[in-house]
């Protein structure tokens, strides 16, 4: 069952390196992307590091991940309109797919969570996350 929690993730993370790998540098991303990018990227990083750190039995702990959640999944839209003139039909479609599967992957690992999944499955994804936003920054602060 567990297993079937973390499916999602991988198919996030097909489209979220289709998007960067192939897209983004085959358009170049101007200054709003290269600075917002990352930003999304660690909103999705606080909600992994309250489920590193945080227990659910904790007071409250479960209604501030689901506002954690739910600010991350509306934060990775603010993008769309500058996406809107600068995107092709690739590129447009894996943003539709990373937006839908964005929740999922949030509530999937809400779930793991809840169910007493151990934190460090959580710790290795909030690691992945940073790697992620370190790339982000360091690869598009050069280009």
């Amino acid at each position: 069952m567990a297993l079937l929690l973390f499916a999602p993730v991988l198919v996030q993370a097909t489209a979220m390196l289709a998007d960067e790998g192939w897209c983004h540098r085959r358009r170049g991303l101007p200054l709003w992307e290269k600075v917002g990018h990352p930003i999304d990227t660690l909103t999705t990083a606080f909600c992994y590091a309250w489920l590193s750190f945080v227990r659910p039995g904790a007071p409250h702990a479960l209604p501030v991940y689901v506002g954690l959640a739910l600010f991350s999944s509306l934060f990775i839209t603010k993008d769309e309109f500058v996406h809107a003139r600068l995107c092709g039909p690739l590129e447009t479609w894996l943003h539709s797919v990373l937006f839908v599967m964005h929740p999922i992957v949030l509530a999937c690992f809400g779930i793991a969570w809840l169910t007493g999944v151990s934190s460090w499955v959580f710790q290795v994804q909030l690691f992945i996350t940073l790697a992620f936003a370190s790339y982000q920054v360091l690869y598009w602060s050069r280009a």
